[in-house]
């Protein structure tokens, strides 16, 4: 009876996530096949660590005024505009593709725009889950929402290639076609409740948006873990960044990546599934700490030693498997944490804050491996030390750029474990 009363009190909420879900998959398999394309055409970390941070830069950068018009602006209308908008740039990708006049820079100008369009989307879509969901079950929203981005991480890869492989690029596109219709359907016959605007009432737009940054000046716990995530956005994305240059250039190089992101997939799958049987623990922040200091003292060092798939395996589900706990207490701690009147302004504002280390890691880890641990590895002779731990060949600068990656994230948990602002603010939401 219980379980019965929860389905229908989140049957909205289910409803918008499991149809966004399934048009996430068809995003997401785009995303790798473009990937993989890209650096076959190019053979470059840095070429192919651009497509992110043109979809990343314009996010950045307008995020704080976005906020702003998502709490002004009607939540469904605004999901439905940027979607429609995203699914025109994949269309535009099949032309250039059956024109064979595809090339990077009209990946790169899409991903911007695409990013221009997620500026707006992804506040007002972290607002609707807040309307959609009552206050008792965000654990389990959280945990159903890593849920199913574990289910698209573990297929991601095996789709694509598979789709790829047999069909071409193309028909990965289509798919992705499918999913956003099916998606926007669903939207289109979603209510979602109103937002109170009493708040922003006879604010300017410039006003509203330094109302997000001014209420996490006021809450300093909110702002430091914000701050301790975009360091550890940091080292994560100079790991997405130098992943396929560690596999890629092996034999059988796109198998190995696929096989890896599935292990991620899986791992993070089970964890979802710990995280929406988990009970309510005694401190979300002391979680929080925890699973992120098991991740990045872990996976990174396992990724620059290992030589063999299975370890590289076992590197991503120790990696990857807490993260979805992680995920599921982070959202209860912001939800309860943020008025829902200024969660459009304070996510956006956050959206700046904690993300804009992810196009500047990419561009480190891309430039690092190409111009930096790449060539410092080549120059080895076969009996040093550096090859003894990486390897020799194209892919063991990447290995050895995750040793660095592996200090960097230790270093960062144990520094920010000491704030006491963060550890005040697990006492604030918890009470």
């Amino acid at each position: 009876m219980h379980l019965m009363k929860t389905l229908r009190d989140m049957r909205p909420f289910l409803t918008l996530s499991l149809t966004q879900g399934f048009s996430a998959l068809g995003s997401a398999m785009t995303n790798y096949a473009l990937i993989v394309w890209s650096y076959q055409q190019e053979g470059s970390a840095l070429v192919t660590a651009l497509l992110t941070v043109c979809s990343y830069a314009p996010y950045v950068l307008m995020s704080i005024l976005a906020g702003a018009f998502t709490d002004r602006w009607d939540k469904k209308r605004t999901l439905l505009v940027c979607d429609t908008l995203a699914a025109l740039c994949t269309v535009m990708v099949m032309v250039l593709l059956k024109m064979d006049a595809l090339q990077i820079w009209h990946l790169y100008a899409l991903n911007a725009l695409n990013g221009l369009m997620n500026t707006v989307q992804q506040p007002a879509a972290d607002v609707t889950v807040t309307l959609l969901t009552p206050k008792e079950h965000y654990q389990q929203a959280s945990a159903v929402q890593s849920f199913l981005n574990s289910v698209n991480n573990l297929l991601t890869p095996v789709l694509a290639t598979a789709v790829l492989t047999l069909a071409g690029l193309d028909a990965v596109i289509l798919f992705d076609l499918a999913t956003f219709a099916a998606a926007f359907v669903s939207l289109a016959c979603l209510k979602i409740p109103p937002v109170p605007q009493k708040e922003a009432a006879g604010q300017n737009v410039l006003a509203q948006a330094r109302d997000g940054l001014r209420w996490l000046g006021k809450n300093r716990g909110i702002l430091h873990l914000i701050l301790f995530l975009a360091a550890i956005n940091l080292t994560a994305s100079m790991y997405n960044a130098a992943l396929p240059a560690l596999l890629l250039p092996r034999e059988n190089g796109e198998t190995l990546l696929g096989v890896v992101n599935t292990a991620t997939g899986v791992a993070m799958l089970l964890g979802s599934l710990v995280a929406s049987l988990w009970p309510k623990p005694k401190s979300r922040v002391r979680i929080i700490c925890n699973t992120l200091l098991l991740s990045m003292c872990t996976e990174n060092l396992l990724l620059a030693l290992g030589k063999s798939l299975p370890v590289w395996c076992a590197g991503a589900v120790i990696g990857w498997i807490a993260i979805p706990l992680m995920n599921a207490n982070l959202s209860v701690v912001m939800r309860t944490g943020i008025p829902v009147v200024m969660q459009g302004r304070v996510w956006a504002a956050r959206n700046t804050l904690q993300f804009f280390t992810i196009p500047v890691g990419y561009l480190l880890g891309g430039a690092l491996v190409d111009h930096v641990f790449e060539p410092m590895l080549a120059a080895q002779g076969q009996g040093s030390l550096l090859t003894l731990l990486f390897g020799t060949g194209k892919g063991s600068g990447a290995a050895a750029l995750f040793m660095v990656l592996w200090v960097i994230g230790l270093v960062t948990c144990l520094v920010f474990r000491k704030d006491r602002h963060i550890w005040l603010l697990g006492k604030e939401t918890e009470m």
